[in-house]
């Protein structure tokens, strides 16, 4: 049997502590205006724990509506999780290099349902490491004028076009930012105006990263190092709207990055906390099959052990096109909307190794997160992760003791490695893997993490294969099998151009209560993408109660 590197470990939910009075408390977004008693005639259900279903539900409580959270595997988080290995010795993150939750957004929202006090956030030593055939270089934390100067004396004849690509990034950082602060009602009033209040914004509005880039800078090698964090985002740059990439980049290079001590699980486990502090319930271990409709309309779900849950709104948190084409009634979905729908791609998965090792890494040896690039560029590497190419495809190394004293236990340190990696090369294992049958499978994952391993060792920790004690390793396959995402996919659909920014599918469904959250969804993958779509979904949901747009049940 394929172990679990997600844990199998229940979250224990907080019995016991009522349904407190926290609705319309002032602290949090202005919800639509409703009667305390009307919030009881729409229970709501998140198909999901991660992140972006985690955040609805929260906000849904804790404004007093009766939530409850239905997720298939024993924790909640999605990939923001951690599982342990060797007893305990070893206790492995899941996903998380680095996130920015600092004077922005995430962080509004994570102090609005009262959880950013209750993180511990940890600085990166820096933001990035780079290793490429022409030698390391850094991205320095928070500190955008270093990270322009460094680069500008490296590429002294592109100084004028690597100071205005990074401005670039903060304008519509902050243009972003802006924005999100505003009330709908002023950005439906302001849209006409658009163009002139967020010009950089709507300059980019139909750009990938690749034209942003050209537009620039001319040296291959300069683009490259301005791309950085194109694999973070699971498009090259010729692909990529180079609006997110901007949102992202920009939020990083401004406010820096962080990792949540201990591990991102602390995240999900008070998201989780806040939900059932508030009245609202989780279910772990068990699967929605279907969503159930009373004249085109959202009723409930039926669960896998034959009982049905009574909901007048179902927030979906997992694959979209695993809710569209397997849980809601055939017909009920308009054809145009389906077609749009298919015309999305699933986007990249990943090939992870997690190592416990047997023995302290040197303070020497190999930065917190360092990227091993060919230096054939960013399309050759995406092309070489889809077609499953471990012995050409970039990839990460994160060595997470060298982040702050403790992470592992005394004698010991804990590795990941990191690839990107198409479903391709593991689309005729599927069938196999789903009946239980896995042998083939495993030699091919033994034989591709024995590739990364082998690499790690010769880029980065030489001796590396002799210190190892505990090896773990996650396909595609894992990553759907723990996740339910189609095609094991990391970051929900592709931040492509025809489903980005003003283009992003919307977090309301044609179905009257049916929504998104999460990466699916709008704005899309990451810790902030997620968390910012939960916020978003919580605020429709909310407006369409009160329009009377959501059968209620009373």
């Amino acid at each position: 049997m394929d172990k679990n590197p997600l844990s199998r470990r229940r979250f224990l939910t907080i019995a016991g502590m009522g349904a407190t009075a926290m609705a319309l408390n002032p602290s949090l977004p202005k919800a639509q205006t409703m009667d305390a008693a009307l919030k009881d005639r729409y229970p709501v259900v998140v198909i999901g724990a991660g992140l972006g279903g985690l955040t609805c539900a929260a906000y849904l409580a804790r404004h007093g509506f009766s939530v409850t959270v239905v997720e298939q595997h024993a924790i909640p988080g999605g990939y923001a999780t951690a599982f342990d290995r060797a007893g305990g010795k070893f206790s492995f993150e899941v996903s998380l290099h680095g996130t920015a939750i600092h004077n922005n957004t995430p962080a509004r929202i994570l102090e609005q349902l009262g959880i950013l006090s209750k993180l511990e956030l940890v600085p990166l030593p820096e933001m990035y490491r780079v290793k490429s055939p022409e030698g390391e270089w850094h991205v320095p934390q928070g500190d955008p004028e270093r990270f322009i100067r460094e680069l500008a004396t490296r590429f002294p004849g592109e100084a004028e076009g690597i100071r205005a690509f990074v401005g670039d990034l903060l304008a519509i950082h902050t243009e972003t930012e802006r924005y999100g602060a505003k009330s709908e009602r002023y950005r439906t009033w302001t849209k006409p105006l658009f163009p002139l209040i967020y010009p950089t914004m709507w300059k980019v509005r139909a750009r990938t990263l690749a034209q942003m880039l050209e537009a620039r800078v001319q040296t291959p090698e300069v683009r490259h190092r301005l791309a950085f964090l194109w694999g973070y985002y699971g498009l090259p740059p010729s692909e990529l709207s180079g609006f997110y990439y901007a949102v992202a980049t920009g939020d990083y290079l401004q406010n820096g990055s962080y990792y949540i001590k201990t591990r991102s699980q602390r995240l999900s486990d008070l998201l989780a906390e806040t939900v059932t502090a508030a009245g609202g319930t989780l279910l772990f271990d068990m699967r929605v099959e279907h969503v159930l409709l009373n004249r085109g309309a959202v009723a409930g779900v039926a669960l896998a052990d034959g009982r049905e849950l009574p909901a007048s709104a179902v927030v979906c948190n997992g694959s979209a096109l695993t809710l569209f084409e397997r849980m809601v009634p055939p017909g009920s979905m308009p054809d145009a909307y389906l077609r749009q729908l298919r015309s999305y791609r699933p986007s990249i998965s990943s090939f992870i190794v997690w190592l416990g090792l047997n023995r302290a890494l040197d303070e020497n040896s190999a930065g917190y997160n360092t990227a091993v690039i060919s230096g054939r560029g960013p399309e050759a590497s995406y092309h070489a992760g889809q077609q499953g190419n471990m012995d050409q495809v970039d990839y990460t190394v994160c060595a997470y003791d060298h982040l702050f004293p403790g992470y592992s236990r005394p004698g010991t340190a804990t590795l990941m490695i990191m690839a990107l990696c198409g479903y391709g090369p593991w689309q005729r294992f599927e069938a196999d893997y789903r009946a239980g049958r896995k042998a083939d499978y495993r030699v091919q994952k033994r034989q591709w993490a024995q590739t990364l391993v082998r690499r790690a060792q010769k880029d980065l920790l030489p001796g590396l294969e002799s210190m190892i004690e505990v090896r773990e390793a996650a396909t595609p396959l894992t990553n759907w099998r723990y996740t339910g995402n189609t095609h094991g996919a990391i970051y929900g659909f592709e931040q492509s151009m025809d489903n980005a920014f003003m283009n992003r599918i919307d977090n309301r469904t044609p179905i009257p209560g049916l929504y998104l959250a999460g990466a699916w969804g709008n704005p899309g993958g990451g810790f902030a993408g997620a968390l910012r779509s939960g916020q978003m979904t919580f605020e429709q949901l909310c407006k369409q109660c009160a329009a009377g747009e959501i059968q209620s049940r009373a």
